[in-house]
């Protein structure tokens, strides 16, 4: 008997050593197997996409898609206006874009926004807006541009004050900032200064990495954040995005450009081209980053637009169009005749690839360096502008056909 219990104890002993050994071994597979989100990512996508929201009390304050390309370190923000029109499939009706988010939640909410740029996009940050105000203090404020002093009182009898010039504002002063209009303030005004908190908040990753992405400080930032990665993984996003130059980063605010239609009671803005231009524009920006040639998206570019055509208004129309894709129309005119039969784009830069860039845009091949064009049809080569289209018979408004 004495005999039996103690080969009965070896084996029991020796059960308990496999049982670990196989725990063991899977434990290390599955560590091994393991990878980070943002490498899988880029595993099959050279450029990593994610959605920043800014919401207080479950209401959309902007909404931005980062597209930011590792290799060259450059990003592109692409603002998606809230009250962008169209038949949401998630809610069933005609309404804004951001009623999606304030019905049915973030992730339903990132399905729509991939649907009008036509990317998938892979991660999402929300940030509340009071959590950010901690943020704000965490990372020791945000630095922005105030055009002018504000003093606003508002109907709550609160008073709003900001000082004027490149400022650094705290937690409770980037909320006054990001929430406050002034009566005359446009929409378009307001989205900018937002987008300027979205700069400021890159500015400001960059600016503290070295502290805030220490393993054991960066729960106390990332506890201020929503996403739908945590830990390493957004650890590792967090200190992709700090590496961009929020300072060459241009912010466009208003690449949606559209009519404007009220339906029951809202007005909203359905995208001119049935959503194709957004989807273009993005597009357009994501193969600026990852172009050869650094000058893509340093800085923009102006243009001046012909009207060589008999169509009345193509050229203003034309402008509206380029604006959205991120260029400056200093002016558009008659072209010195009206019967052009190919769009022509004139290079006063000497930059090719730019010009191939615009050209693809409005898919344009017939691109002339400004020496060759100038003799032909007499222009300046002093001009201001970097581009000159001159639209011809083939375009329609949308492509050269």
């Amino acid at each position: 008997m004495k005999l039996r219990k103690t080969t009965g104890h070896k084996g029991a002993v020796f059960l308990f050593l496999i049982l670990v050994i196989l725990v063991s071994a899977t434990v290390f597979i599955a560590l091994s197997l393991k990878t980070n989100a943002v490498d899988e990512n880029l595993k099959n996508d050279q450029v990593i996409k994610t959605l920043f929201v800014m919401e207080d009390r479950n209401q959309v304050l902007f909404t931005d898609v980062f597209i930011y390309y590792p290799v060259s370190q450059r990003g592109a923000l692409i603002n998606i206006l809230g009250n962008t029109g169209a038949i949401f499939q998630s809610i069933g009706r005609v309404d804004r874009i951001d009623a999606i988010y304030t019905e049915r939640g973030i992730s339903t909410y990132k399905a729509e926004v991939e649907k009008l740029i036509d990317m998938t996009i892979p991660f999402y940050v929300v940030m509340n807006l009071d959590k950010f105000d901690e943020l704000t203090d965490l990372l020791g404020g945000m630095k922005v541009f105030v055009p002018s002093p504000v003093d606003v009182k508002t109907s709550e009898d609160e008073r709003w004050l900001l000082p004027s010039g490149v400022v650094t504002l705290d937690g409770d002063k980037i909320k006054t900032y990001l929430t406050y209009r002034e009566p005359d303030e446009n929409d378009d005004a307001l989205e900018d200064r937002r987008q300027n908190v979205m700069i400021a908040l890159l500015a400001a990753f960059k600016q503290n990495a070295s502290v805030m992405l220490q393993k054991d400080n960066f729960e106390n930032y990332a506890k201020r954040l929503e996403s739908n990665i945590s830990g390493d993984n957004l650890r590792r996003l967090i200190s992709e995005f700090s590496k961009v130059d929020a300072d060459k980063l241009v912010p466009r605010a208003h690449e949606i450009t559209g009519s404007k239609r009220y339906v029951d009671g809202k007005e909203l803005l359905f995208p001119y081209y049935d959503g194709q231009l957004i989807k273009d524009v993005a597009r357009q920006a994501t193969n600026a980053l990852i172009s050869l040639d650094e000058t893509g998206t340093n800085r923009i570019y102006v243009l001046e637009i012909q009207n060589g055509t008999t169509v009345q208004g193509l050229a203003r129309n034309t402008s509206a169009l380029l604006q959205s894709a991120g260029y400056d129309v200093l002016s558009t005119l008659n072209a010195d005749k009206n019967d052009y039969e190919k769009t022509v784009i004139i290079n006063h830069i000497g930059n090719a690839e730019v010009a191939k860039s615009l050209g693809d845009f409005i898919h344009c091949e017939n691109i002339l360096e400004e020496e060759i064009q100038s003799e032909a049809a007499g222009l300046d080569s002093s001009s201001s502008v970097d581009f000159t289209i001159i639209l011809g018979k083939d375009f329609d408004g949308r492509y050269v056909r």
